[in-house]
């Protein structure tokens, strides 16, 4: 019977349970900071922090990095900060409040989740650190101060625009067909850089800031992206790709994707070709955190990542092309920044001593002249994200354990020693001591070996039900403690509530994700090229039920977005296997992606790789889905359109298939409200245990 899920469950969620230390709302109070940012002239960070709902901007300084609130943001109503920036100076910082900016499309469009009579704006704010006084400057997205911190440009309606730091004398800078992007300024401030994006093509060009006069740089019928400034401002570096729509080729065979670095000179006025990526598929463009990672380091030296060795890893090259390989071994590479003297690159690397650090982050760097690498931060723990302080003995970063949330940290390269900041910002509901999750490989159909992290809490019946937790993305790698991203710390909260009520819960980093190299990222036959990714996911079940700890015959699944659609999938095909399921926000169909060929064109295997589409589809497997379902979705979605799940639901209607559902008016793919986030999470847990009974 088809049910409005969350009247009851919302309720029952809440409520105290007395076989259980901690409710679902409990473990879902955790903090989590973002947009981690240094003061370019001082030993001082800032970082916004989602605390419940309510996102506020915090300091830290040296020496003791006491965590400061400099905002009064006090609604939990779903409006997020980014674009965290200091000033010049370091005494004041600029940011942006709304949007939705972790979605696919219209970031810079307002969301309203707490169901306002009108829909809050994208404004760009600014506060003064000493007085702590915020103030609403404009509408606007994506601002920067200038150099010497008069100015701020900002883009609106897809162009250009500027104003004083005060918000006075706000004025479009340019008019230009396209959307304006990944702007910056010249070191001397006399010049912005900027991308325009036409569709078939995307050029990059200079405006001066004294004669408004636009120039193009090396305008082609390719794309051109990602253009850096070098450090003296003599050069511009970007990425360029092929622009336009190829010659059909067989839509099921892996081609690789080409690319290119090229380098502007300024005095000469002639961009040339610098570098080419391998014509090999590891050659390809990279997909992981921050794609090429294209930057200016000292001495004119460029670094960028690539994928060519197998893993993501860096690269530095002269201009005169001549290139070495940064980093090497089996780990990747990813939130990469750059020290202040430009010496040092610092990143994220799922490396260390460990066997299991394969399944962490630690924060590393390495020397770029001379190649040295190390990890600064070994141990047990989760660190990523470094942000180099400006004096050079600081590194700022996000930090957590099995058990401490993500909260920000500084590491000392003087004391080789890490101080925690804001610890006392976690909730005292939080527990403070939670199931240790287990590495665990496994072996797929296909011989491909799989990790997992497997949760399970001492005691309880001897035999426990299962469930198989699926990720998104399908670029993510679930880690062995809380994940530094904010969806992820989530449903790591989530297991850890389920293993709470006594399910043992397996967390499954499937073929498609990062961490274990291009061929487990890259693979064939994925996706709606033939689903091969769910391969990983069945076995994880199998597996999970061959455990002498887990009830074979009580084997549960839940994942959202790209986990969503392995939970509908696995649902389809495999019933006898998964008792149920919930799935949040997937994708259901996989056909309509491939467009009619237009004219005469047609690829060869066009018909073959419909069919192969549709049965890469969960919606092919409605026949033999026999599992009880549960489907969430917020209708503001931008990451998975709400009609997949409309669509669906239509289906089951028609068959009188059973099922039941909560929809989520006005929220997006990532809960930007705490109480729908919560919501959510109850009504996925009570779903679970209802046909699992733990």
């Amino acid at each position: 019977m088809k049910q409005f899920f969350f009247l009851i469950l919302f309720c029952w969620s809440l409520a105290s349970v007395q076989a259980q230390r901690f409710s679902v709302q409990d473990i879902s109070s955790f903090p989590f900071p973002s947009e981690l940012t240094a003061s370019p002239v001082d030993e001082q960070l800032a970082w916004t922090m989602n605390e419940q709902g309510k996102r506020n901007v915090f300091i830290a300084k040296a020496p003791t990095f006491e965590a400061l609130q400099i905002t009064d943001f006090l609604q939990d109503d779903g409006q997020e900060i980014t674009s965290l920036q200091f000033s010049p100076d370091g005494k004041e910082l600029l940011f942006v409040r709304g949007g939705e900016h972790g979605s696919n499309w219209d970031p810079g469009l307002g969301i309203n989740p707490s169901q306002m009579p009108f829909t809050p704006k994208v404004e760009i704010w600014k506060v003064a650190i000493a007085d702590r006084k915020a103030e609403k400057l404009t509408e606007g997205d994506d601002p920067m101060f200038s150099p010497d911190g008069t100015r701020i440009v900002f883009i609106k309606n897809r162009q250009l625009w500027m104003m004083e730091s005060t918000g006075k004398n706000l004025a479009p800078l340019l008019e230009t067909t396209g959307t304006v992007s990944q702007v910056s300024w010249s070191p001397d401030g006399k010049s912005l850089l900027f991308s325009v994006n036409r569709g078939t093509h995307s050029m990059i060009a200079t405006v001066d800031m004294f004669s408004k006069q636009v120039s193009w740089i090396a305008p082609s019928f390719y794309k051109d992206a990602q253009p850096t400034w070098s450090q003296d401002g003599q050069y511009i570096a970007f990425i360029r790709l092929p622009g336009g729509r190829p010659e059909p080729f067989p839509i099921l065979e892996q081609r690789h994707s080409p690319w290119e670095i090229w380098v502007y000179d300024r005095t000469s006025g002639q961009a040339k070709f610098l570098w080419k990526a391998p014509e090999t598929l590891r050659g390809s463009v990279p997909t992981t955190h921050g794609s090429f990672n294209l930057r200016w380091v000292a001495n004119n030296t460029l670094t960028f990542l690539s994928y060519e060795d197998g893993w993501p890893h860096l690269y530095a090259m002269d201009l005169q092309g001549n290139r070495r390989q940064l980093t090497q071994g089996d780990f990747m590479v990813e939130h990469v920044s750059l020290s202040h003297d430009g010496q040092y690159l610092y990143f994220s690397a799922n490396t260390g001593p460990a066997k299991e650090d394969i399944d962490r982050r630690h924060v590393t760097r390495v020397h770029v002249a001379s190649g040295d690498f190390e990890v600064l931060t070994p141990g047990e723990g989760i660190e990523a994200i470094p942000v180099p302080l400006a004096g050079g003995n600081f590194v700022g970063l996000v930090s957590s354990t099995v058990h401490r949330p993500l909260i920000p940290a500084v590491f000392s390269h003087e004391t080789q020693s890490m101080t925690l900041i804001a610890e006392d910002r976690i909730p005292s509901v939080m527990p403070r001591e939670l199931v240790v999750p287990k590495q665990v490989v496994f072996e797929s159909p296909d011989g491909l070996k799989v990790h997992g992290q497997l949760f399970v809490k001492e005691g309880g019946a001897p035999q426990k039900p299962g469930i198989v937790f699926v990720h998104g993305g399908p670029q993510r790698q679930m880690l062995l403690g809380w994940h530094y991203g904010d969806y992820y710390s989530n449903t790591y909260a989530v297991n850890q509530y389920l293993a709470e009520l006594g399910f043992a819960v397996l967390s499954v980093n499937f073929r498609l994700g990062i961490g274990y190299g291009f061929e487990f990222h890259r693979p064939a036959r994925t996706y709606w090229q033939g689903a091969e990714e769910y391969l990983d996911v069945k076995a994880a079940g199998e597996y999970l039920a061959s455990l002498d700890v887990v009830d074979g015959e009580r084997i549960g699944i839940y994942g959202g977005s790209y986990g969503g659609y392995l939970t509908a999938l696995a649902l389809g095909r495999d019933s006898d296997l998964f008792k149920v399921g919930v799935d949040i926000h997937g994708v259901h169909e996989l056909s309509s992606r491939l467009v009619p060929p237009a004219g005469f064109e047609k690829a060869p295997d066009f018909d073959r790789a419909l069919r192969t589409a549709w049965l890469s589809s969960p919606l092919a497997y409605l026949d033999t889905w026999t599992s009880p379902v549960l489907f969430i979705h917020g209708d503001d979605d931008r990451n998975v359109n709400v009609s997949h799940t409309a669509d669906i639901i239509r289906r089951f209607d028609e068959r009188n298939m059973p099922y039941e559902y909560l929809m989520i008016p006005d929220d997006s793919h990532h809960w930007m409200k705490f109480e729908n986030l919560v919501k959510v999470n109850a009504a996925t847990v009570a779903f679970l245990r209802k046909h699992l009974n733990p």
